[in-house]
């Protein structure tokens, strides 16, 4: 199974693909097949960056064929102006996933965390340690494509 994991943002989106596969009993094997982020300007229009967003995803998904998609749901914000803007992001990210009929689910930061490190409080560094030992990686480019394969491999722990 190919999941396709999504930390949302307006001038950053972060996203990972994940394989899984389980033998018999064994437990599931993760491999990562490709990472990144979707950026936009911000002196660009807005409804021009959720266009741009729109189009990188849906090329992503027709690179790759993910079986499903994980999302990062919106669960803390300081800023109630930013909080609008990532909202308006995650429901262009949903949306195209949903025309493109590519099953969906969401998590909650603290679900992730506690899906990867028992912790649900855990460090953003604590996060990205554990998905690079469980992908075998060396490093990460940048925290928001760490976060999109924590939601991954999250949800590869949490589908039946």
């Amino acid at each position: 199974m190919l999941i396709l994991g999504i930390d949302p943002g307006t001038a950053t989106t972060g996203y990972g693909i994940v394989k899984v596969t389980k033998k018999g009993s064994r437990p599931k094997i993760f491999k990562c097949f490709d990472y990144g982020c979707i950026e936009t300007d911000a002196n660009e229009d807005f409804l021009k960056r959720l266009c741009i967003l729109e189009k990188k995803i849906k090329k992503i998904v027709k690179e790759h064929k993910p079986d499903c998609a994980a999302v990062e749901r919106l669960f803390f914000f300081q800023n109630f102006k930013t909080a609008m803007k990532v909202s308006q992001a995650i429901g262009v990210i949903l949306l195209t996933f949903e025309k493109m009929k590519i099953p969906v689910y969401e998590y909650a930061p603290l679900e992730v965390k506690k899906a990867l490190t028992n912790n649900g409080r855990a460090q953003k560094k604590e996060v990205e340690k554990k998905v690079k030992k469980m992908l075998k990686l060396e490093k990460i480019k940048k925290d928001d494509a760490a976060d999109a394969l924590a939601i991954a491999i999250c949800a590869a722990y949490k589908i039946k």
